[in-house]
């Protein structure tokens, strides 16, 4: 038994090594910086530097004629049927350092002109919105695992929304800097500044959505950038007053993300890679199964390198990867006031958590929102999707939590078709269905 421990412990380093790609890891890595890095405030340094800095407008850029250089016409083996429109490229948002951040949108098959706008966002801090989000888990495609081709989402959040997805912060991904030093300052400021710069522009190069209805989603340290973003978002909005855009922010849903200290951020990283291993093991030599494929990471990576692919994305040729393990230089450790100041601003709030994800635990969201203190209006209840129970949800004054049952970290990936229903009801503005 002993032997099979010690082997089993020796693939798990080797694994861990080896898969780059894992946004569990990259956030129990932000973890142990955190504990050793004096930089990394333990206060709210965030709100400090957004509140008392002078406020200035995002700088404009002329955007004219760049969104149909961005169109793609053909993403190299994408399947017949696509029927929406997609774009792809890179939106300056620091002209003097030459930082500049890609982005992927797809619009909706039908009722484009009218759906919403929604930004998603991945987290780790370090893993790319493009390669998860897209590739991985709500995008319209996904990679076969030949890396060369694609298949279709039917259950892709297109479906019912116009998606932007942000390769953010600076580094992550196809995002690029040409000042050096620009890599190793990222932090929680720096990301929703550079976001909301990233916004205002993209919306002069898409003009037809600056009036749309406005939402943001994203998963594990998306739940930093999610409101962070927000409340950049609204700060700008009041103080503005210059022609620059005014985003119609709706809502804002995500997987929160709570940050475990001490040895329960390392016991519950180790109990993940070690579940993530074997299903690796199991898996990876016979091929997908059902909806999730804990291989996939790596047909992304193979496709996303491939020229014609970059080509066809408008991408300065590079080597792209899943995650990177970036220099965080500030993060704030309590979002739960970024939670309440959206609320009073009268922005939708979701939480949403899979109900096996040990990474984002439902136990721990659930203490964080019972630390708010909001009164209850609809009581815990299950929600329906096909005549099944697709999970649990309650309704506070201003806020409102979801599980989705048989979903992990990557609640898309795990469940589509129930994380498709819940994104719906979020945009409708409705709970889940319960019945």
């Amino acid at each position: 038994m002993h032997n099979k421990l010690v082997q089993l412990l020796n693939l798990l380093l080797l694994f861990s090594t080896l898969c780059n790609a894992n946004q569990a890891n990259y956030l129990h890595k932000l973890l142990k910086s955190r504990r050793s890095n004096s930089r990394i405030s333990d206060s709210d340094t965030w709100s400090q530097l957004h509140e008392e800095r002078e406020y200035s407008p995002a700088l404009l850029a002329p955007q004219d004629g760049l969104m149909q250089a961005d169109r793609i016409v053909e993403l190299p083996g994408q399947p017949d049927d696509v029927d929406f429109d997609q774009y792809s490229g890179y939106v300056t948002v620091d002209p003097t350092a030459g930082r500049a951040l890609f982005y992927y949108f797809v619009e909706s098959p039908t009722n484009s002109s009218t759906n919403p706008l929604v930004l998603w966002l991945n987290g780790g801090p370090g893993c790319s919105s493009f390669g998860f989000g897209a590739m991985e888990e709500l995008g319209p495609f996904r990679v076969n695992s030949d890396g060369k081709t694609l298949f279709r989402n039917n259950y892709a959040w297109n479906n019912v929304a116009n998606v932007i997805f942000l390769e953010s912060p600076v580094g992550v991904g196809f995002s690029y800097s040409n000042t050096s030093a620009d890599y190793g300052s990222n932090g929680d400021s720096r990301t929703a500044v550079d976001a909301y710069t990233f916004l205002v522009n993209w919306l002069e190069r898409f003009p037809q959505y600056k009036t749309r209805d406005f939402f943001i989603t994203g998963e594990s340290y998306a739940g930093h950038y999610a409101p962070q973003l927000a409340n950049t978002i609204l700060l700008n909005n009041k103080k503005n007053n210059t022609n620059q855009t005014v985003i119609n922010l709706k809502g804002v849903a995500v997987c929160y993300s709570i940050l475990f200290t001490g040895f329960f951020s390392s016991f519950f990283f180790l109990i993940n890679s070690i579940a993530l291993l074997l299903s690796m093991m199991a898996f990876c030599s016979t091929g997908s199964v059902n909806f999730f494929d804990p291989c996939s990471d790596t047909y992304v990576e193979y496709y996303l390198n491939t020229a014609r692919v970059q080509n066809a994305l408008h991408v300065k040729p590079t080597t792209w990867v899943g995650c990177k393990f970036l220099n965080w230089t500030d993060a704030q450790i309590n979002v739960l006031p970024m939670i309440e100041s959206l609320m009073a601003s009268d922005i939708s709030v979701w939480l949403y958590s899979g109900d096996i994800d040990i990474n984002v635990p439902v136990t721990s969201t659930r203490y964080a929102i019972n630390s708010l203190k909001l009164p209850v209006e609809t009581p815990w209840r299950p929600w329906y999707l096909d005549n099944e129970v697709g999970g649990y949800v309650e309704g506070y004054k201003g806020l409102t939590f979801v599980t989705v049952r048989g979903a992990g970290h990557l609640v898309p990936s795990y469940q589509p078709q129930r994380a498709l229903s819940v994104i719906s009801s979020f945009l409708q503005g409705i709970l889940p269905p319960s019945s």
